[in-house]
């Protein structure tokens, strides 16, 4: 739109930065103007640490302390992040409250707008490891057979539960893949034999979408990799590396790459075999490398370099002493970093991305968020 062009041409760093978290917190605002979200739909979303809202601490126990969340939340949620994710902005913008994990037993039944079932470090393949994709899945059948169980008794907690209707005509968001790519970069293979194992990847997402078809989802949103090759902690592991214009690691660029276009291949045949579907895919990784290549623009400093870490320029990334982890280090509040941790974005970059994603200029076919509002 007009207004992202405008603001995005504003060069003054701080006034970028103080011009820019007014127009995020307001998302909604803008939205509700564009004819937004009188009655939010119910949203469920599968995917890894780009998008779980605190998983793996319920399901886990596992310990995910401040820094993280310190500057929206004022406390860890079990995001790696800072502040809030992309799924969190997207959710604002749509005036319905923030996803909860589905593993979650101390929100009460409060999954009247979705659930969560992203769990940090999830992959599409092996099928039966918790948590990937088809163990996700899975969560979702049951987590939908108990509910449709619920609404047909006289439980007190049917009022709290989605009905028929409300699974048929809810968003499904997948945002899954990062870690099969990175997983097998990290286990030695070579780049040919990563290249090799995408269409298993893309096959499991093809077989979790028309699953979810088939229980009568009908409305689909699936974003594709960010720039692999760019993240400080790949940066800092990788041996022998040829870098790009950028200075990220090219070989997991170009896997993240070709793993989008067999993504964006498959959402095309999906759209022709599913035809009563609507299936969006979002260029995640066009709007993070433009971040990075561009960074100066939107008011970051040091594209490449964790804002939370240990090791100082140019990565600040050691694997032996991560953040929230004894030895780390953390820029200031309000930071211009684009990477929180060296893996995870910052909640600034997260809002931009955001923003960006609700441009619709990324999007194929190019479709308002709020055109997934329900109609009550």
């Amino acid at each position: 739109s007009l207004l992202l062009m405008a603001t995005l041409s504003l060069h003054s760093h701080i006034f970028f930065l103080i011009s820019l978290l007014p127009v995020i917190l307001n998302v909604r605002r803008h939205l509700a103007v564009a004819g937004g979200c009188q009655y939010p739909p119910v949203i469920f979303n599968f995917g890894d640490s780009n998008s779980d809202t605190g998983g793996l601490v319920a399901g886990l126990g596992y310990a995910i302390s401040l820094p993280n969340g310190r500057s929206f939340f004022r406390r860890s949620t079990g995001r790696l992040s800072d502040g809030r994710l992309i799924i969190d902005f997207l959710c604002q913008s749509l005036n319905t409250s923030l996803l909860n994990p589905y593993l979650d037993s101390l929100v009460g039944s409060k999954f009247q707008n979705g659930a969560n079932f992203a769990i940090v470090g999830s992959t599409t393949l092996p099928r039966y490891v918790p948590f990937v994709l088809n163990i996700q899945l899975m969560q979702f059948l049951h987590f939908k057979s108990r509910a449709l169980e619920l609404a047909s008794t006289s439980d007190p907690l049917k009022e709290m539960m989605i009905s028929e209707s409300g699974f048929r005509n809810a968003l499904f968001m997948i945002d899954i893949g990062q870690n099969d790519i990175a997983d097998s970069f990290s286990k030695g293979l070579s780049y040919s034999r990563v290249v090799k194992l995408i269409p298993n990847v893309i096959s499991e997402i093809k077989i979790a979408i028309k699953t979810l078809y088939d229980e009568g989802g009908r409305k689909f949103w699936v974003h594709n990799t960010g720039p692999l090759g760019c993240l400080p902690q790949k940066l800092s592991m990788v041996q022998s590396k040829a870098l790009d214009k950028q200075g990220c690691v090219a070989s997991h660029n170009s896997a993240a790459k070709l793993f989008n276009e067999g993504l964006d291949h498959m959402c095309r045949e999906l759209r022709t075999e599913l035809r009563d579907a609507h299936i969006v895919y979002v260029d995640i990784y066009a709007i993070k490398y433009d971040l990075i290549a561009n960074s100066t623009n939107y008011g970051f400093e040091k594209p490449l370099m964790a804002c939370c870490g240990h090791g100082g320029p140019p990565y600040n990334y050691n694997v032996n002493i991560t953040c929230g982890h004894g030895g780390s280090n953390t820029c200031n509040e309000g930071s211009r970093f684009i990477s929180w941790d060296g893996i995870h974005y910052t909640e600034t970059a997260n809002a931009i991305v955001a923003m960006k994603v609700l441009s619709m200029q990324y999007s194929t076919p190019p479709t308002p968020f709020h055109f997934f509002c329900s109609s009550g």
